[in-house]
Parts: structure tokens; C-alpha cells; sequence
């Protein structure tokens, strides 16, 4: 087994060592080109739009292009950038931005550097690019300022670095001596200077094997456990088990805490964190005490309150009255029942004897429960006058809480309030209606 593991390690020495490292970064190059200048195709475009340009087929054609021949010079950045220095010259007659041309052609120069940006290294034999760039030119006695923006294709022709590409630039004139034009070239270019190999540095011998007492692949140099089989990771020691409950330390999840195997190193859970752990919690995922196993105390009525706080746990109430219903809703329909018996004599507060009884069933109801309060309403139709009406009801309402009183209904439990026609249940415009609207009502509240 040594054996094999050191001619493995020789072979991995050696083929690292042999490797070479090759670099696609653009050597200096000098590349020349043909170019075709297009003045026509630009200001059309301009005029009407690339589009209607490109629909109507109404680009230059080559015959209507100025020709020209160029230089340029390239060199890397990085392996996805170059810089670009390049000179053409074009015999032409110039049409400056705006003005007519001389007449005649004379030689036009333009010079100017660019950052080209591979899309592809040079290790590819097609590698798209863009170009933007900064540029200068001179006509006769005349200078300009322009910006070139385009685009290209190189076409690597083998290992040593030649190649031929195609450009295509659109310049933006920067001063009013420029004019807009396409700028076609097509060229070939080599590096001035050769590849340098890489050197090639020979590997060391391979070391001696130090000895292994224990034979676990870890040298007794670096063992700290020379007699018995461990792993680097533990410096050829066995892997430790911190909390000694038999689950090393690897496949403990609490490797400080003893547990159980089926709890992978870990305590029994308390996944809802009450103290009760999940083998003998009967909620394991809510929050309980110990004497309901683990559950929250119970709320038998469903009312949010627990029935050890609960006064009424059979029966829904409110919190503010310790669970138990409110007294003031469960009578409120022996009260309503009341309110529809209590009869007035026409057009008078006068209370009908007929009343008596209904009413009396109320003093009883308040005797009771001291607890009660009620608030009585006064209510007619729209029949007369609207101010007759309020001071009618009011009067009733008043006529109903005297009733009360005299039967020793304390007058800080009572409230009498008339309404007039302003609070109508059913509609005024019939006598059926009139009649419902006609009417004392009465309201239990909680003290």
C-alpha cells in the first residue's frame, strides 16, 4: 500500500511540474488593412432612420465607397482586452458636416486608438469583439475630432498568432470638420515579437516514507497517537467523544451534551421548549405545564379563558367578568319582550295600567341583580311637530324611570333619553309603521 500511495505522489509531482502554463494575452502586432470609407449609407440613415435604411435596401454599394489603405498596431491588456492604435488614409473629396466638398480628392488621414473587448480569448480561432476609441483626422489644412464605435471578428490562423480580421466602425464627429461615416476594414496582422515557452523545471526526487507504527498513513513524526489507528484530522488520534455517551464526536449533533443514539447525540427534544421533553409531552409543538403532560392548561368553554382562571368553564364569557356570560346579553331578551307590553294613553306620557306588569317584571329583574344598570329610550312617529315629538319622548322616558324609582330602583342605575322621530324602525308612511316607531325601548348594561 505505501508503495502505491508514493508512486502516486511522484506521478502528481511530475506531471505539475511538466505543466505549462500558456497565456492568450495579444502579443505586440502590427496588422494592415483595407478600408472602405462610406459617407452615403451614414447620412441616410441620419435622414430617414437605420431602419428605413436597411427595409428599402438603400446602402452604398462598394463602387460608391472611398477606398483606403491602413496600419495598426495591437497590443494585449488582458487576455479580453486590447489596445488599438491604427492610421488610414483615404484620397477622397471630403464632404464636410454640413458644407459641400472641395471639388477635388485630396488625401484624408485619420488616426486614432481604441479598447477592444473580446468576448472570446485568442485561444479561440473566432473571437467576436467591440471596439470605442477616440480618434483624430486631418484633411488638407483642416483637423477634426471624431469617435469611433463599432466591432469586429478576428480569425485566428494557428499557433503562431496570425490573423485576419474584419472591422466595422461608425464615426461620430466630436468637432464640425468631422462628418458622420461607416468605416469597413479587412486586414491581416502577425506579432512582431515570438512566444516565450514556458520553462520547463525538472521535478525533485520523491522524499523517503517516515515510519508508521501504527499504520494509519499519518508519520510517527506527526502522530499523536503513535500506537493506535487514528486520522489527520485528529492528528492520527481516534475521533473524540467529548460527552463520553458513546457517539463520537463526527456524528454527534451535541457533541458536548450526552444523548441517545436515535436522537443522533442529542438529549430526548423539548421541541416546544416547556420543560417537558417530547416523549412524555402529549402537545410536543405547544407550550404546556407538567401537570397536563406537556399541554397548556385547558379552555373547555373555548372563550380564552383556561378553566383555572375560568369562574364559569362550562359556560363562554368574557375575560373582563372572570369567563361568565354577561349578565346584561342573556337577560337583554326578557327585557326587549318587556318593552313592547308598556302602553301610553294617546298623545299623553301617561302610563296605561296594562304596563304595569311588564314593568314589573323589570323592577324585579334589577332587584335581582344589582349588578344591572338600564338605559330607557323614548321614541314616536313623525306625526306633528318634530320639537313635540323629542319633548313627548322625553317625557315618556322619564314616565318609565318614575315608574322605577317609586318601586326602589336606586336613580344612578337609570337613564332616560327621548329620541323624538329621529331613530324610526319601520317606515312612518303607513299606520302599521307608525305604530312600530311609536315605542319605549330598554338597555341592560353591565355596572
Amino acid at each position: 500500500m505505501k508503495k502505491v500511495l508514493l508512486s502516486l505522489l511522484t506521478f502528481t509531482i511530475v506531471c505539475s511540474y511538466a505543466q505549462e502554463t500558456i497565456s492568450y494575452k495579444k502579443r505586440p502586432s502590427l496588422a494592415i488593412h483595407l478600408v472602405f470609407n462610406d459617407f452615403k449609407t451614414a447620412d441616410l440613415a441620419r435622414k430617414n432612420g437605420l431602419g428605413s435604411v436597411i427595409n428599402n435596401k438603400n446602402w452604398s454599394r462598394i463602387k460608391d465607397m472611398d477606398i483606403g489603405f491602413g496600419l495598426e498596431y495591437l497590443q494585449g491588456l488582458t487576455e479580453h482586452l486590447d489596445f488599438s492604435a491604427r492610421l488610414d488614409a483615404t484620397s477622397l473629396d471630403y464632404l464636410f458636416n454640413n458644407m459641400p466638398g472641395l471639388g477635388n480628392d485630396n488625401m484624408l488621414l485619420e488616426g486614432d486608438a481604441n479598447i477592444k473587448l473580446k468576448l472570446l480569448s485568442d485561444k479561440y480561432f473566432l473571437t467576436p469583439y467591440l471596439s470605442a476609441g477616440a480618434g483624430v483626422s486631418r484633411y488638407t489644412a483642416y483637423w477634426a475630432a471624431y469617435m469611433p464605435l463599432g466591432g469586429g471578428l478576428q480569425v485566428s490562423l494557428g499557433k503562431g498568432d496570425a490573423f485576419l480580421f474584419s472591422n466595422f466602425q461608425y464615426r461620430i464627429p466630436v468637432t464640425e470638420n468631422a462628418n458622420y461615416h461607416f468605416n469597413y476594414s479587412f486586414g491581416f496582422g502577425a506579432p512582431l515579437v515570438g512566444r516565450k515557452e514556458p520553462k520547463v523545471i525538472p521535478p525533485p526526487p520523491p522524499p523517503m516514507p517516515e515510519k508508521d507504527t501504527d499504520e494509519d498513513g499519518i508519520p510517527d513524526s506527526q502522530d499523536k497517537c503513535v500506537d493506535v489507528k487514528g486520522i489527520a484530522e485528529y492528528q492520527g488520534c481516534p475521533i473524540p467523544d467529548t460527552d463520553s455517551d458513546g457517539i463520537n464526536d463526527e456524528e454527534d449533533k451535541c457533541p458536548t451534551v450526552a444523548g441517545l443514539a436515535k436522537y443522533q447525540g442529542c438529549p430526548i427534544p423539548d421541541t416546544d421548549k416547556d420543560g417537558v421533553n417530547d416523549e412524555e409531552d402529549k402537545c410536543p409543538t405547544v407550550a404546556g405545564v407538567a401537570r397536563y403532560q406537556g399541554c397548556p392548561i385547558p379552555d373547555t368553554d373555548k372563550d380564552g379563558v383556561n378553566d383555572e382562571e375560568d369562574k364559569c368553564p362550562n359556560e363562554a364569557g368574557p375575560a373582563s367578568n372572570q369567563g361568565c356570560p354577561e349578565k346584561a346579553k342573556v337577560m337583554q331578551a326578557q327585557v326587549d319582550m318587556a318593552a313592547k307590553q308598556v302602553y301610553f294613553a294617546t298623545g299623553s306620557s301617561t302610563l296605561l295600567k296594562k304596563s304595569n306588569a311588564a314593568l314589573s317584571a323589570i323592577v324585579k329583574l334589577l332587584q335581582e341583580n344589582s349588578d344591572l344598570a338600564l338605559d330607557i329610550e323614548g321614541h314616536t312617529d313623525n306625526v306633528g311637530k318634530p320639537k313635540s315629538n323629542m319633548t313627548l319622548s322625553q317625557r315618556r322616558a322619564n314616565a318609565v324611570m318614575k315608574f322605577f324609582t317609586s318601586r326602589k330602583i336606586e336613580a344612578s342605575r337609570l337613564t332616560a333619553t327621548g329620541y323624538g322621530d329621529t331613530v324610526p324602525v319601520a317606515d312612518n308612511k303607513t299606520a302599521a309603521g307608525r305604530a312600530q316607531n311609536r315605542r319605549v325601548e330598554m338597555k341592560l348594561k353591565q355596572l
